[in-house]
């Protein structure tokens, strides 16, 4: 007979699998590599970023930082989330009132944000030139931080009856959000369709074609990451949903948090800058080797 959640750890929280069957290891092995390479990969771009004021005095790299920045965070969290018996639903179990889970709520709104400033930038330079400045990037990246948690913490101290409604009203707000994201991110694909193409060639188009091509891929990877849980979110409201063990069984929220590891992958694929400051001021020295070997390549090319 299985005994779950038998194996404690020093802590005193169980562990998230009990290793009494074979796929107990690959779970518990799967976590540990998954949180450790979205770490190293994140956390490789947010210090990219901060190293070089090149990159941090154009907006689209501010958004690119304050995403890769949640992406380690959410890394990190892998390692409590997925390693130990961790649920967040109701009942919660060894929880954290959702606090670490919400780290992937300020992606979503980022991400929006994100989308409408290369639509400005692309489409309305002169306005966008005027009135979109450094400072107004950051203040919209703060204020991600700002409205998730401040939802967060009120939901923590209401009631529970208004908590639970105002739970249903969050939903709702993060449903329209995706279908603005999807609606900007059919937009936005026009704009790198027609518009891009027909301005004259130069650094300036190729800049925006870039900016425009990653947002739209991660928008998609994000999409297609996290329609399972957005299906589970409607199945909520009229059945109960599927439901599992704990955190590091539920593979809605494993392929939520996926997506921590292939944005930034995305940005280093696709913004040849970033990969460049990457290989040579963080990797360059961890491993010479492969400093040589980006360099020699770029040079054949």
């Amino acid at each position: 007979m299985r005994l779950p959640n038998s194996s404690v750890s020093l802590t005193g929280v169980p562990l998230s699998v009990d290793f009494l069957q074979p796929e107990d290891y690959f779970v518990f092995i799967f976590q540990l590599l998954f949180a450790t390479t979205t770490v190293l990969v994140a956390g490789s771009v947010v210090i990219s970023i901060l190293a070089t004021k090149a990159l941090l005095l154009q907006n689209r790299f501010i958004f690119m930082l304050n995403t890769s920045v949640c992406d380690t965070l959410v890394g990190l969290s892998v390692y409590y989330l997925g390693l130990f018996d961790v649920y967040e639903g109701f009942p919660p179990r060894n929880g954290t009132y959702s606090v670490l889970n919400s780290l992937m709520g300020i992606n979503i709104l980022t991400f929006m944000f994100a989308q409408f400033d290369r639509y400005f930038a692309v489409c309305h330079p002169f306005m966008y030139n005027r009135f979109i400045t450094r400072h107004v990037v950051i203040a919209v990246n703060v204020y991600c931080w700002i409205y998730t948690y401040g939802h967060l913490i009120i939901r923590i101290f209401l009631p529970l009856s208004t908590a639970l409604q105002f739970y249903i009203f969050s939903n709702v707000i993060f449903l329209i959000i995706i279908l603005v994201k999807v609606i900007m991110t059919v937009k936005l694909y026009f704009v790198v369709r027609f518009q891009v193409e027909r301005d004259p060639p130069g650094p300036e188009r190729d800049s925006n074609r870039e900016s425009l091509q990653i947002i739209i891929f991660v928008v998609l990877l994000f999409l297609v990451l996290w329609s399972p849980s957005f299906v589970n979110i409607l199945l909520r409201y009229f059945t109960d949903g599927v439901t599992f063990r704990n955190e590091a069984t539920n593979i809605f929220a494993i392929m939520a948090r996926f997506n921590s590891l292939c944005t930034p992958s995305v940005y280093i694929w696709g913004s040849p800058a970033l990969r460049q400051v990457l290989v040579h001021a963080v990797w360059g020295r961890v491993c010479p080797r492969c400093n040589r070997r980006y360099s020699n390549s770029n040079s054949k090319e």
